[in-house]
């Protein structure tokens, strides 16, 4: 039978989901150790490379320490950070001292001490994680990718499966429209999300009614309202927000971002460089190998001013199956914002009552 590897090394581009499991796969080796100063954590997170060298000498410290009473001991060193494509990790000294890191590993008995480490970001480039990949038990959290969609997708219903919950279609892109690439935020509404839906499949009205859009501030309702064109509606949305004390300056920022972004997906259909299909826009990824250049290379900066940035279901939920407004209408909505924002200087006691002008302008046009 094969050994066991010498040492578990669990990884990934998220602190989060590294550091959950981790904390995990700790508690499981901790509890093998009944005496508590056979247990030893350290920090491996480091500003500088100064504190690299103290988070290695304080390991190589703690794994070379004999059992007091005998017995085996478990050994963490936890959010490494310095394994990353960043100044620090790039450095010479750091370099020499993972190399010192590697040399500790490969001199590990299991037998004597059981080693963890968590990492996260990292370069999957660096020769020690292809060593690690080698020699260790090693496990990669989330994939390799950049928090992308599908990656945050597969993380959705991850959580969802361990809770015995599922989501109807729609829901989960939803989600992910609505809570941005924050992988903490997502797995604790999971939680939410599947206690509320009580053993039923979570459905899109679930995560519309409970989760809160973190992507694009708190005026979530009022920009909905407004461009499904719904005129009684948006009203309502409006009152609801100033009874609640709101200011009207983010509710025009929000709507200016949501109106930029259809700007965009407009100027693509007509043009033919995507379309809208059942899972929101086809051909996005193409039009951004054409396109992407004019966003000065940010073409995977999460931002409204970059269409590319963007959930592609999500922007097909907002062209409506193609039944935008006309670019014209949209340009037209870009300066009936802008006039609001100038009558706001002038009549900033009457907040509320400029906000219903504007919207009644441009939605009984």
């Amino acid at each position: 039978m094969a050994a066991s590897p010498p040492f578990i090394f669990i990884c990934g581009q998220d602190d989060f989901l590294v550091g959950r499991l981790g904390q995990e796969r700790f508690a499981a080796l901790a509890a093998e150790v009944t005496d508590e100063f056979g247990r030893e954590v350290i920090n491996g997170f480091a500003a500088n490379v100064d504190e690299v060298a103290t988070a290695v000498n304080r390991f190589r410290e703690a794994v070379q320490t004999l059992p007091m009473f005998g017995g085996r001991r478990v050994v963490a060193l936890k959010d490494v950070n310095f394994l990353s494509d960043s100044v620090t990790g790039r450095a010479e000294s750091t370099g020499r001292l993972v190399e010192d890191l590697q040399a500790i590993l490969a001199a590990v008995n299991p037998a004597e001490t059981a080693v963890l480490i968590t990492a996260a970001p990292v370069d999957r480039r660096r020769s020690f994680l292809k060593w690690c990949e080698k020699h260790a038990e090693f496990v990669l959290v989330g994939g390799d990718g950049d928090g992308g969609d599908e990656a945050l997708a597969a993380i959705v219903l991850a959580e969802a499966r361990a809770l015995g919950a599922t989501f109807a279609p729609g829901a989960v892109e939803l989600l992910l429209a609505k809570a941005g690439g924050n992988t903490r935020f997502l797995v604790e509404e999971v939680r939410k999300l599947a206690n509320y839906a009580g053993g039923t499949p979570v459905e899109e009205a679930h995560v519309l009614e409970l989760t809160p859009n973190v992507a694009e501030g708190d005026f979530f309702e009022t920009a909905e309202a407004f461009f499904s064109g719904d005129l009684t509606r948006t009203l309502d949305a409006l009152a609801r927000h100033f009874f609640a004390g709101g200011d009207a300056r983010p509710v025009i920022a929000a709507l200016q971002n949501r109106n930029r972004l259809l700007l965009q997906v407009r100027a693509l259909l007509d043009a033919g460089d995507i379309r809208t299909g059942p899972r929101g826009i086809d051909g996005l990824p193409r039009a951004a190998a054409v396109h992407a250049g004019k966003f000065g290379g940010a073409a995977g900066v999460k931002s409204s001013f970059n269409v590319f940035a963007q959930n592609s279901w999500y922007l097909g939920k907002l062209a409506g199956g193609g039944q935008l407004p006309s670019v014209r209408r949209l340009i037209d909505n870009q300066q009936d914002f802008i006039a609001a924002f100038e009558a706001l200087h002038r009549r900033p006691a009457e907040q509320e009552e400029v906000l219903r002008e504007m919207v009644v302008r441009c939605l009984a046009a």
